[in-house]
């Protein structure tokens, strides 16, 4: 049976290099996501691939699972 799990992913992403310098700063933040599947043993996996395509600078992910939504 699939169920619809609601993630959130904390996400840090560098920041971009400009003038051959690099600028120590970060850009923090949290998507959420709503992943159907049919084992919970894959979600974080497939939580984490998600926002790896979504925020490619980034260089921390933290996956959490709140619930089930359907």
């Amino acid at each position: 049976m699939v169920h619809t799990y609601e993630v959130f992913v904390d996400i840090c992403e560098s920041a971009d290099v400009s003038n051959n310098r690099y600028n120590n700063t970060f850009q923090r933040g949290t998507e959420r996501y709503e992943i159907a599947t049919e084992s919970r043993d894959k979600l974080d996996e497939m939580a984490f691939s998600q926002a790896r395509s979504d925020h490619p600078k980034g260089i921390e992910f933290d996956v959490r699972v709140t619930r089930i939504i359907k």
